[in-house]
């Protein structure tokens, strides 16, 4: 019968860990780089964070954005971004946040339609202040924030405290290299890439609690293999699943940002860096940090807690009785010496 197609063989034997130490150091540089990035070149903020209007309009026919945005592009009003969304006759036009005032955005709008004309249904028109923009900042910090506290709390508690911290450092990783990917290529980051990150954290940490779960189970199978041969082993156990469903997440992810359209680029864009180094954290970051985790130095004083000094447990002796109450024991009777014979007593006549 055909058995299906491997991928990977089950009986890998990979040495992940012996080039570990310099991956880790350009992890180090990736994360550093990233912050650097942000800090001196910045993030192409959307109109979600900077301000400015936002035109739901409806055409009679199937819109034809090429058209529109060249048309919009003339008017002098900055950077003009169209979105299809819902029915093809549905676009969404986005313009940056107008000079002068309250007045200014106005005359924006005005523009806009007389550029349009009378054939194009006006649904509805919002313009978002550039407070309105600072708050939506802070709100998706907090909101990043709050995620991976909740993934870091989901961990220390399903695992030891070690894992957990170790798998937050990792989440971090892929988080801040993702925002600076945004900044090294100017994408424009918005609402939508706010969902990329928190979706790359919670990829991050599905595809590192399976190698976890498979490391803890090693760790009690074999009490004196090396920490190191341990990781290697669980992850070659896991390879094959962490391909599969990698592999098949890309391909899906690949789609939307090949066929997806200009509105959706910057999210798949997102999406495809958070796959690849999810996975790449996942084996050369999450689970490298347990080697200098001191495992067996944890477990073994946990051991020893539970059973107590000099490797006693603390259960009370046989025979001794419950607290409160004196203790009985029966007569003792001494022993034969050696070599002696003992006789049935007799009765003494009278």
């Amino acid at each position: 019968m055909f058995g299906g197609i491997h991928l990977i063989r089950h009986d890998t034997r990979i040495d992940f860990m012996r080039i570990h130490k310099p991956l880790m150091f350009f992890s180090i540089f990736m994360v550093v780089a990233s912050i650097a990035l942000v800090a001196v070149k910045g993030l192409n903020f959307g109109i979600d964070f900077r301000g400015g209007i936002l035109m739901e309009v409806r055409t009679s026919e199937a819109a034809d954005l090429g058209g529109m945005r060249e048309t919009l592009s003339n008017l002098g009003l900055g950077e003009v971004y169209l979105q299809q969304f819902g029915s093809p006759q549905d676009v969404l036009i986005r313009l940056r946040q107008q000079e002068g005032g309250d007045a200014a955005q106005g005359a924006a709008v005005q523009k806009v339609k007389d550029a349009l004309g009378t054939s194009v249904e006006y649904r509805r028109t919002e313009v978002v202040g550039p407070k309105v923009g600072a708050e939506l900042i802070w709100k998706a910090i907090y909101a990043t924030l709050l995620a991976l506290v909740g993934i870091a709390a989901y961990i220390w508690f399903r695992y030891e405290w070690h894992f957990g911290l170790n798998a937050i450092l990792a989440t971090f990783h892929d988080v801040i290299t993702t925002v600076g990917l945004f900044s090294l290529l100017g994408l424009q980051f918005d609402l939508a890439s706010v969902a990329a990150v928190l979706t790359i954290a919670g990829y991050s940490v599905n595809d590192t609690v399976v190698i976890y779960d498979r490391i803890r189970d090693e760790l009690r199978r074999y009490k004196k293999l090396p920490v190191s041969d341990i990781i290697n082993q669980s992850i070659n156990k896991t390879l094959a699943r962490t391909t599969v469903t990698s592999g098949l997440t890309l391909l899906s992810v690949l789609a939307i940002a090949l066929f997806g359209g200009e509105a959706l680029r910057g999210f798949a864009i997102a999406l495809v860096w958070g796959i690849v180094i999810g996975t790449y954290s996942t084996i050369f970051v999450a689970s490298p940090m347990l080697i200098y985790s001191n495992l067996r130095g944890l477990r073994a004083k946990a051991a020893a807690q539970a059973t107590g000094p000099a490797g006693q447990t603390n259960v009370p002796p046989a025979g001794a009785s419950p607290a409160g109450q004196p203790q009985t024991s029966a007569p003792k009777t001494a022993a034969p010496k050696a070599g002696a014979t003992t006789t049935p007593a007799t009765a003494k006549p009278k």
